[in-house]
């Protein structure tokens, strides 16, 4: 900085929820420091705090406000000049959060991404913004997945955010080809990527669609290129995200897409893992299983959406499935990658749902001994089908099971881990603390699933290291695994 330069103006991004919502704050960063703001890491040395919001379920809307909240706290004590709300909950409730939270200072929707640095700016000179007017942004995209690719141009859709190459700073995106802005906000090995966004699918408890609208693939040679970019960012696993990974391709004209990129992606240098999520079990072809476990890089891990295994509750929901063809697809898993690690998540308490299901529920877990399952309390979301459903559960009794399920699948999961122990495990190193190394092994997510720390000859081991190693111990989820060679 010379003598008459003027400082950058410092802004914090919080981020709530999960991994797509990783990818819009990159997006966000990037659109900020081009437009002229530094980044920091601490909220106390920021004159903004931004809160990309999480708005799915009930508590993932509280930690939204209490963050937002805390925020608040800060300018009180005179370090920041601004809060602002965006994310999911931003766009799904607009004008009503505004109204609710006078301590955040503007609460912007998606379509405030494109110029988010020049608003921020005027929100610190003191202008005040109208919060926009929440939609259903399915009606921005044409019904029939095939006709979005050019009506997509005109909407504002998160992580296809196309950027003026020549205009756009060094390390913020791609050098070449397809530029979609992103500035990492951290140094993991590990990055997620977006494939796609928004769904299709009418779950009759999930308002997601209506906030983050129609599904739209990213073109394969913009995941290329962004894939590549973050391997040279230091990237050796990119994380695949969207919120139905198995349509991929829909609209783009090819049911076999997905299979195809996991190869061309595969072919990109310096890449290690790929890792894919978010898949529904009713998409989970053979061709796709045999694609996610015999092309190289592909780790095998299947996080497979289940919800439910009881068809009457299955069909109250708008999914479809039952005991015997779960298990069935992780048999068919299983035989072709008998490592693999399975995770998916259900709700207890949906309406209607009867002692025999949850009974039925159980027993699936029991049987199906996933490596790891999230169990959640249904909660009714305004705008859903499943909200103006009779035979509503009583809260207790719903958070009574779902601690009844959390307890099961609790004591699957460590059964699962210690099963493992005496495998071999290809494990990436993550973090290096007091002499500690730890890392992930293949049948590992990201943060949700469990880690593996290392021993033995763990000496020189650096963040982003492969290592081969045997697991020797269990704790809970967690492995630990003695080193016997690395690359």
């Amino acid at each position: 900085m010379t003598e008459t330069s003027t400082p950058l103006t410092t802004v914090h991004l919080v981020t709530l929820g999960c991994a797509r919502n990783e990818v819009d704050s990159e997006e966000l960063a990037a659109r900020l420091e081009a437009g002229g703001f530094r980044l920091v890491d601490d909220p106390e040395q920021a004159e903004a705090v931004m809160v990309n919001t999480c708005g799915f379920v009930e508590q993932a809307k509280k930690d939204s406000v209490d963050t937002l909240l805390a925020a608040a706290d800060l300018k009180q004590e005179g370090s920041a000049k601004a809060v602002v709300a965006v994310g999911c909950m931003a766009e799904r409730y607009g004008n009503e959060l505004a109204s609710s939270m006078p301590e955040a200072d503007a609460v912007l929707g998606f379509d405030d991404y494109a110029d988010v640095a020049d608003k921020l700016n005027r929100i610190l000179h003191g202008e005040r913004l109208d919060a926009h007017v929440p939609r259903d942004r399915r009606t921005l995209l044409p019904l029939t997945p095939v006709a979005r690719r050019e009506a997509a141009a005109g909407v504002a859709i998160p992580g296809h955010a196309h950027g003026a190459a020549a205009e756009l700073p060094d390390g913020l995106a791609p050098a070449s080809g397809p530029r979609v802005l992103r500035r990492r906000l951290g140094t993991s090995p590990s990055a997620p990527l977006k494939l796609a966004s928004g769904c299709d699918r009418r779950c009759a408890f999930c308002a997601i669609p209506a906030f983050r609208g129609s599904y739209l693939s990213r073109s394969p040679q913009e995941v290329l290129a962004e894939a590549r970019w973050l391997v040279d960012q230091g990237v050796k696993e990119v994380f695949l995200v969207s919120e139905n990974t198995s349509s991929y391709g829909k609209d783009l004209g090819d049911l076999r897409s997905l299979e195809k990129l996991l190869g061309e992606l595969s072919a990109v240098d310096g890449l290690d893992w790929i890792r894919v999520s978010y898949l529904q079990p009713a998409e989970l072809r053979p061709d796709l299983v045999a694609a996610m476990t015999s092309t190289e890089k592909v780790v095998p891990y299947f996080d497979i959406s289940f919800q439910h295994a009881a068809p009457a509750v299955l069909r109250r929901m708008r999914r479809f499935g039952d005991p015997d063809s779960f298990l069935a697809l992780l048999e068919q898993v299983r035989s072709r990658a008998p490592q693999a690690g399975i995770r998916s998540n259900v709700i207890a308490g949906f309406p209607g749902e009867t002692e025999a299901d949850v009974q039925l529920l159980s027993d699936f877990v029991a049987e199906a001994r996933l490596d790891v399952l999230g169990v959640f309390g249904y909660s009714a979301e305004e705008g859903t089908e499943a909200a103006t459903l009779p035979d509503q559960v009583d809260p207790e009794q719903v958070e009574a099971r779902r601690q009844a399920l959390a307890d099961l699948a609790a004591e699957v999961m460590d059964q699962r881990a210690e099963e493992r122990v005496g495998e071999q495990l290809e494990v990436l190193v993550e973090s290096l603390e007091d002499g500690e190394v730890v890392g992930r092994a293949r049948h590992q997510g990201p943060e949700v699933d469990g880690v593996t720390t290392l021993v033995g000859d763990v000496d020189g081991l650096q963040v982003g290291s492969l290592v081969s190693a045997e697991a020797v111990l269990s704790e809970g989820v967690d492995l630990v695994a003695r080193v016997h060679h690395r690359r």
